[in-house]
């Protein structure tokens, strides 16, 4: 009781914009709930001055139904049946993960730019965009305004991606299966895959068929986030038993290591076992909804503690960034695809 009296405030604050986001998000996919959820929380953070009795709610929803979020999210990854179509697209998704991660890397030392907004830009961009964001941000300890602004970066690039992929494939002469992986590997969040997807689809008249075969190749790299985030989780752990001195009893695992990540692959571990036993994989999917608009939830918090006029001010560099590594991974996807014979 003293949880909800202490939350309650804050938690329907943001259960107040994520619903309409989460509706409007369903109505226009290339932009999605998530950033929608992000922008309307900028705004009434700008109309709403004192936050007070708000905050804990706002930020318990930043944190922890981020994190329940990411749990759920393990319940939409199939392991055996994206291992089908997966051993075809992996050395491209092995090479454009890369690619962004590098040019991240080395970026972040040339430009002098944040470590967690290169880390969540360069994952954003690699792999599968708000949902890598989401759960690599508990782990290396990112707050508010840096999520917000490489959710912002990944949606710009999203945008054009939707917008200028289908055009660019057909003047480049792509087959549908080309396409296909080429959507699947060189556009960031899933719901701009699916839009360049479909689009595809309808232009060429392929009943679905790109659709269905560029959705599993985004899911097969949206497994990347499993190895990347618990290598960023020993990673932290191991910097902070190293910055607080393993004799000096200041450092605790159980405060460091994110945990619930390790819920995340269980989840996806149960799925895989489920459906291998012959249970329906439609009986996972209210998880992977609920999932979803966990995110939007949370990213409707994130919103309400970002600062609007220093995100603009300070977001040249992350735009930068995320324009390299896009183009990188572009470039990568299309030469690899060149060289197995596939465009």
């Amino acid at each position: 009781m003293n949880f909800l009296r202490k939350t309650g405030a804050g938690l329907l604050l943001c259960l107040v914009l994520a619903i309409p986001s989460w509706l409007l998000g369903r109505a226009f996919p290339v932009i999605g709930g998530p950033v929608i959820a992000i922008l309307l929380g900028m705004v009434v953070s700008l109309i709403l001055r004192d936050r007070t009795r708000y905050q804990a709610g706002i930020a318990f929803t930043s944190k922890k139904i981020l994190q329940y979020a990411v749990i759920l999210l393990g319940f939409g990854l199939n392991l055996s049946e994206i291992a089908k179509v997966g051993a075809r697209s992996l050395p491209i998704i092995c090479t454009t993960i890369t690619i962004s991660l590098v040019i991240a890397f080395l970026l972040r030392r040339w430009m002098k730019i944040p470590a967690n907004i290169s880390v969540l830009v360069g994952v954003g961009s690699s792999i599968c965009g708000g949902s890598a964001i989401a759960a690599t941000a508990p782990v290396i300890g990112a707050d508010d305004e840096e999520i917000a602004q490489a959710i912002s970066v990944i949606f710009l690039f999203n945008i054009l991606a939707a917008l200028s992929f289908p055009t660019l494939g057909g003047a480049m002469g792509m087959s549908n299966e080309g396409f296909g992986l080429f959507a699947g590997t060189a556009i960031n969040d899933t719901s701009s895959v699916t839009a360049a997807a479909s689009t595809w689809d309808t232009l060429h008249g392929t009943n679905g068929s790109v659709l269905e075969y560029a959705t599993i190749v985004k899911l097969t790299r949206t497994l990347a986030i499993i190895p990347i985030t618990l290598v960023l989780a020993v990673w932290r752990t191991w910097q902070a038993k190293r910055g607080g001195g393993a004799s000096s009893g200041s450092f605790d695992i159980k405060k460091i290591f994110p945990f619930f990540i390790l819920f995340f692959v269980l989840a996806s571990v149960i799925t895989t076992v489920a459906t291998m036993s012959g249970v329906d994989a439609g009986v996972f999917k209210p998880f992977k909804e609920l999932s979803k608009f966990f995110i939007i939830l949370a990213m409707a918090a994130i919103g309400l503690n970002t600062d609007i006029v220093k995100l603009v001010k300070s977001g040249g560099k992350p735009i930068f960034m995320g324009a390299c590594c896009w183009a990188g991974i572009t470039c990568a996807s299309l030469i690899m695809q060149h060289l197995q014979g596939l465009l």
